[in-house]
């Protein structure tokens, strides 16, 4: 990474070179290292580190984008130059309403944590020995990842904004292989101290030897509880689906004419907010506005998208700090989700089921109709029947075809929040769902 100072004359050094009526600068830095193991061996020691500065040129309404992972002088003032030149070349942008403006924004929670950023190879070794011992002691395999890294984040331009945000990651995923079944777990957060290998390893395990010698069960509708890495999934396509405030305007979102509406259960509230530390914070966007808490869904009702600064002109409204930059498929989205938890443990919602299954994670997830925000998937690591209140073996695999929505309209029950990270940040529970579908069944 390079740090605040290093960011900032970047910026400064691409403004000077600048001779177009706007300039942009958004400057990306991530700091990686990764051990990987499989069949209880490391396999793989990595580190990176990598810098892109992406540079928006603006003269009237016509918008040049360039970028480099060169921070240099020379290599610099070629990005903007090619920038200023590419921005005489295109169309105009008609409703582009100009760089936003600078606004105050808050400092944002301590997120760097030495713990993180100094753990060393022998460290992350360390964390793998232990999962790999455990797994080993029961007689199976274990496969996976630790990482440890930081992000930062810059923004400035020629209206006058300057911001800058860094924070350290770190995550441990564990695959738990027996001879007939698969168990998954994973933590992540800010600070590797509080990773606990012990646990992870210990979750995929059992799951992986409750799943021994799984049986099939028909395709139909149950009664399902889904773990939190589960209903991640389901809110992180929730949120591609319908949460950006383009997708909404054009018509393409299950909130389109939605608005004020209940869309799902009263016990489901959904909001974005980029200022607490509970998820993995960020008190700004790639344009450099502050983030604003958004309340997306509260109690079952719709209420509210998220929006860039292009965006939110074309809608006359505000941008709330949720823009991607230029260099994304999708203008704004929310990437610090959370939804509110209950107090049933998945314990106790396992004791109150008659018959049901239990879902650990979902993968290969796709969008069948994103306006009726309907999802397929197979389920995946760790499956099971419950009858009678307690899980009594795994089941094979299942394809699911369900409506998000629709699953959230029959939440009976909700855990507390747990925090996982992938593609976004999602801080959510374990939730139990009346009568979801099951569309098809598998061989494994």
């Amino acid at each position: 990474m390079l740090g605040k100072d290093k960011a900032l004359w970047v910026i400064d050094t691409c403004l000077e070179a600048s001779k177009s009526q706007e300039l942009e600068v958004v400057i990306m830095g991530q700091d990686q290292s990764l051990t990987r193991y499989t069949e209880n061996h490391i396999h793989q020691n990595v580190a990176q580190s990598d810098t892109e500065v992406i540079v928006r040129a603006v003269n009237g309404k016509r918008i040049g984008k360039a970028s480099t992972n060169q921070v240099d002088r020379e290599s610099l003032v070629k990005t903007v130059l090619a920038a200023d030149a590419l921005s005489r070349l295109v169309p105009e942008e008609p409703d582009f309403p100009g760089l936003p403006e600078p606004m105050p924004i808050p400092e944002g929670p301590v997120a760097l944590y030495d713990s993180t950023l100094s753990c060393p190879p022998d460290l992350r070794a360390a964390y793998v020995a232990r999962a790999v011992s455990m797994a080993r002691a029961k007689g199976i395999s274990a496969a996976g990842a630790l990482s440890t890294g930081a992000f930062e984040l810059a923004v400035g331009s020629s209206k006058g904004v300057r911001a800058y945000y860094a924070r350290s990651e770190a995550s441990m995923t564990c695959v738990a292989m027996g001879p007939t079944s698969t168990g998954y777990a994973e933590s992540a957060g800010l600070d590797v101290a509080r990773v606990d290998p012990s646990e992870v390893a210990h979750t995929a395990i059992e799951k992986c030897l409750a799943g021994q010698e799984p049986t099939s069960i028909p395709a139909g509708e149950y009664d399902v509880i889904l773990e939190p890495l589960a209903v991640r999934d389901m809110l992180m396509y929730l949120a591609f689906m319908g949460f950006s405030g383009a997708s909404y305007r054009e018509g393409a979102s299950f909130m389109s004419g939605k608005m004020g509406e209940k869309i799902t259960g009263d016990n489901i509230t959904i909001w974005d907010d980029g200022l607490d530390p509970a998820g993995c914070p960020m008190p700004f966007d790639f344009e450099g506005v502050p983030k604003k808490r958004v309340m997306l869904i509260e109690n079952g009702v719709a209420r509210g998208v998220v929006y860039d600064s292009l965006t939110a002109a074309k809608e006359g409204t505000e941008p709330t700090g949720h823009s991607l930059g230029e260099m994304a498929f999708i203008p704004s989205l929310p990437i610090n989700l959370f939804m509110a938890g209950g107090e049933t443990s998945v314990e106790d919602m396992i004791a109150s089921t008659k018959k049901g299954v239990l879902v650990t994670r979902f993968h290969y997830v796709n969008v069948v109709h994103p306006v009726k925000s309907i999802i397929t998937g197979m389920t995946r690591d760790g499956t099971f029947l419950i009858e009678d209140g307690r899980i009594v073996r795994g089941v094979k695999n299942l394809r699911f075809t369900e409506s998000v929505l629709g699953a959230l309209s029959r939440v009976d029950a909700l855990s507390p929040q747990k925090v996982l990270t992938g593609i976004l940040t999602v801080v959510c529970p374990a939730i139990r769902v009346r009568g979801f579908t099951f569309t098809g069944t598998t061989e494994f």
